[in-house]
């Protein structure tokens, strides 16, 4: 059996306000040329579907699309709801689109569901779990002591009917300990949604999602597939791609491959002069600039956006700020008073130093002299 393992869409996402939409469409479009071209039988998608539990229009048409274009080729999907996915959303039609070998997590009822499939080396399960929390697992079992992530997929898995004697694939939406982390991923306060792999031990491949970086977690048959997008700059280094899965006769190794992913635009981090980052080429790309002059004009991001402009952050590093200090975009600058920006502008200049009396005094003389003089030209 031979799966396509994904995870983390995200679809209708933003980043830093840009829209993402036409990026995750062309991206959608190389899962769907690999799944032909591969022969793939299935599409896993492990969660986090949309990056929203109400998502827009367009995140829900651009799915739509995805999911007739892999029909229409008799390539099932099996997809679950991730912790920004509104689970009764996800299952809506399951029993409709499962006719066109579309399969969702349908309303949960504390047990995995399960879907039987069989190839040239016998049967396979498919267990389907969505994102879960303790307090939502204690409803079915309230005689269970369920505290933590751990406690409540343990009893999940416990209480659902599991032939090991034949290959058994779950898919699912939770941290694994030992995994590695960035920035665009959610977790519980104090670790409480961390989860041993080993509960997973009695699965020939488990299908991972949750976090964005593509991982083994302690075997290589127990993967994150990662986001196919990088979707923040500490995702910057990641080598986005799907997972390709052969899975073969029992108690063999699946056989993996991960398959690159190419986005129209990067997202990568810049640093120089003004004049350095000027002399770049043009880019597209989602970027974060870091001046080091130890003078930064006043329209300095206005310049650089003529040649970065889907610049996402800017900031400034040099003897006076000692660490990064972002500059502020022009929509959070509208609702600053004259004296907010000529202190933001000092402590960016003199290494977070809040300006002394006697210049706050000056500044707010010089700043009713220009004013008087506006209104003296009238």
């Amino acid at each position: 059996m031979r799966f396509l393992h994904t995870a983390d869409l995200h679809l209708g996402r933003r980043l830093s306000d840009l829209p993402l939409l036409e990026d995750q469409k062309v991206l959608l479009s190389q899962i769907i040329d690999y799944a032909v071209s591969e022969d793939a039988d299935g599409v896993i998608i492990a969660g986090d579907v949309y990056n929203k539990s109400v998502p827009g229009s367009d995140a829900m048409m651009l799915l739509d699309d995805f999911m007739t274009q892999l029909a229409e080729k008799n390539i099932a999907v099996y997809m679950i709801s991730g912790n920004h996915d509104s689970s009764e959303r996800i299952s809506y039609f399951s029993q409709i689109i499962k006719k066109a070998g579309i399969y969702t997590t349908e309303s949960f009822d504390g047990k995995l569901q399960q879907i039987h499939l069989e190839d040239e080396h016998g049967p396979l399960t498919v267990s389907m779990m969505p994102f879960i929390r303790p307090l939502q697992i204690r409803k079915f079992y309230p005689q269970q002591e369920i505290i933590t992530y751990e406690d409540a997929v343990k009893t999940v898995l416990d209480n659902s009917d599991l032939d090991t004697s034949i290959r058994n694939v779950i898919i699912c939406h939770q941290f694994v300990t030992g995994a590695e982390t960035s920035d665009s991923e959610e977790f519980a306060v104090g670790g409480l949604d961390c989860i041993d792999a080993s509960i997973f031990d009695a699965f020939d491949y488990v299908a991972l999602g949750h976090l964005h970086k593509p991982q083994k977690v302690r075997r290589e048959s127990m993967r994150y597939a990662g986001s196919p997008m990088k979707y923040s700059l500490s995702e910057a280094g990641h080598r986005k791609s799907v997972t390709l899965v052969d899975i073969g006769e029992k108690g063999e190794e699946p056989e993996i491959r991960l398959l690159p992913l190419e986005s129209p635009r990067d997202v990568r981090e810049v640093k120089g002069t003004m004049a350095e980052v000027m002399a770049m080429d043009y880019s597209e790309d989602y970027v974060r600039v870091t001046l080091t002059d130890e003078m930064i004009a006043p329209d300095a991001r206005v310049s650089v956006a003529t040649v970065f402009p889907n610049m996402i952050k800017m900031a400034v590093h040099n003897s006076r700020t000692l660490e990064e200090a972002e500059i502020t975009g022009a929509e959070s600058l509208e609702n600053k008073s004259k004296m907010d920006l000529f202190i933001d502008f000092y402590k960016m200049q003199n290494n977070d130093m809040e300006p002394e009396e006697e210049q706050m005094r000056i500044m707010e003389e010089l700043l009713k002299e220009l004013e008087e003089e506006k209104y003296e030209t009238y």
